[in-house]
């Protein structure tokens, strides 16, 4: 089977995202449906108002610091792919079998369960959201639960396609969009402060005087607390995922992040103000729904709009998700750590369309299971497993590599800070929580090796494969980017 052939020199991923869309990227994938429906845990751990609200500030300035250390590694490795590349730019050429094996497993780990399932579920919550407002006009209430659960799942779908057809059309198409959904995010964020605010000013406040009390000092407790507010704000590392469609991605990297981690940070410290002020803190904990409980408390008939906020934060986050993933298979696909289709693009769009149809694919099948939360729980931990590995790759990319240009470069404190936590939020969890789930993690892991062994140290391609790229081709009308016969 003969592979199609392109003629074209110019054939890859575009510098179509300027630094407002860069901000936005951050903005889509750290706001999504946790400060809106949860953010309890953290206080349930610290058992006082006043260390919560530390603690969510403290969890903004460790995020801070990691993102700085990627924005570095992002401008020392202009490639796409955060972790991925880093991890294969450090260590691929240490050893033929173990060099490029922490870079296959982030892959494995990351395409393969925790960003689809995270789709997944946040288009579940989007779909929940949406009907919330409109239930009873709809006639929601009146099914049976298995039918309640069909119709969003069926909605769930239809949402799925629209957020992969938006990620296959165009980059422009998906910068419009996210655009437009971190705007109403920061909007909805913002509305919940100002209720807060208004509370405070009508005296319809809760007495905050002893908001320290009640302050646990359990270490285990407060690294819990930390874990789940830093779970809160994971996906600073989005940007440096599409660093190759960045506009002068030196300057805009770093400037994106300065920006917008310090203003999630802000919003989600005084929202959670504004919580502590309308509910109590055994209301917050046993809540399921945070935002919508202070909605209904706050703005009466127009409580609406919380849910639609709600909706329009996750669908964003999922959008977001999709297109900072994609571009990992891409860029995995290149390297030959996963279907060398997966970084084929379309010829005029610009787009990798075969790798956010195979990332479609797979949160459709989550989709259809339900209840994955269990599936991210056991792989979540490995987030900071991959977050530490990358920190190590820039230490030692300074030891080893000391004359590559480097046009951002943070203080060596900063990394041995980041590392400290990430080493710490790894192993703390494990005397705190069952230890089946890093059980299911490790095998996961394991079974990762059934495919990296033959097909990535071994290189050894089936003779379907050359059918399988032409069915590939012909389907997205895509192309290799590297104009490399595979």
């Amino acid at each position: 089977m003969t592979v199609i052939k392109e003629e074209k020199t110019d054939v890859g991923l575009k510098q179509n995202i300027g630094l407002l869309a860069a901000v936005n990227i951050i903005i889509g994938v750290m706001i999504g449906s946790g400060i809106f429906i949860s953010p309890t845990s953290a206080l349930q751990y610290s058992g006082s108002v006043g260390l919560c609200l530390i603690i969510w500030a403290s969890c903004g300035i460790i995020s801070l610091l990691g993102a700085l250390c990627f924005a570095e590694l992002g401008t020392v490795v202009p490639k796409s792919g955060a972790e991925y590349a880093y991890l294969l730019e450090t260590f691929s050429k240490q050893h033929k079998f173990w060099g490029p094996l922490p870079a296959f497993i982030c892959n494995w780990v990351y395409v393969m369960v925790l960003r689809p399932a995270e789709v997944a579920i946040l288009i579940l919550i989007c779909i929940t959201y949406c009907i919330e407002p409109i239930r009873i006009n709809i006639g929601f209430d009146n099914l049976d639960e298995t039918n309640q659960q069909n119709f969003k799942k069926l909605l769930a779908v239809a949402t799925l396609l629209i957020v992969t057809y938006i990620n296959c059309r165009s980059v422009k198409l998906f910068v419009s969009i996210n655009n437009f959904c971190s705007i109403g995010k920061v909007v909805a964020c913002v509305v919940v402060i100002f209720g807060g605010v208004y509370e405070l000013c009508r005296g319809n406040s809760r007495d905050l005087s002893s908001s320290f009390e009640g302050t646990t000092t359990n270490p285990g407790n407060i690294a819990l607390a930390f874990y789940n507010g830093l779970w809160a704000y994971d996906g600073w590392v989005s940007v440096t995922c599409v660093t190759e469609e960045i506009k002068r991605p030196e300057k805009n990297i770093p400037r994106s992040i300065l920006i917008s981690v310090p203003v999630i940070t802000a919003l989600y410290v005084f929202m959670n103000f504004s919580y502590l002020i309308v509910l109590s803190p055994s209301e917050m904990i046993s809540s399921k729904a945070v935002a919508v409980e202070f909605g209904q408390r706050v703005f009466g008939p127009f409580a609406f709009i919380i849910p639609l906020g709600v909706a329009l934060a996750t669908f964003g986050c999922a959008l977001s998700i999709q297109f900072s993933v994609t571009r990992l298979c891409f860029v995995a696909g290149r390297e030959g750590h996963f279907l060398a289709p997966m970084s084929y693009i379309h010829h005029e769009r610009m787009t990798p369309g075969p790798a956010v149809a195979l990332q479609g694919l797979i949160s459709f099948i989550f989709i259809l299971m339900g209840d994955v939360h269990e599936l991210i729980e056991f792989a979540s931990f490995l987030i900071w497993v991959f977050y530490g590995a990358a920190v190590i790759c820039l230490l030692v990319l300074r030891k080893t590599r000391p004359d590559l240009p480097r046009p951002y470069k943070v203080p060596l404190i900063v990394p041995f800070l980041t590392l400290a936590v990430a080493v710490f939020l790894t192993v703390t969890p494990m005397y705190n929580q069952p230890p089946a789930k890093y059980l299911a993690a490790l095998g996961f892991i394991i079974s990762g090796l059934i495919f990296y062994i033959p097909f990535v140290c071994y290189k050894y391609r089936p003779k379907i494969m050359d059918k399988f790229t032409f069915l590939i081709q012909v389907l997205f009308e895509a192309i290799p980017s590297d104009k490399k016969e595979t």
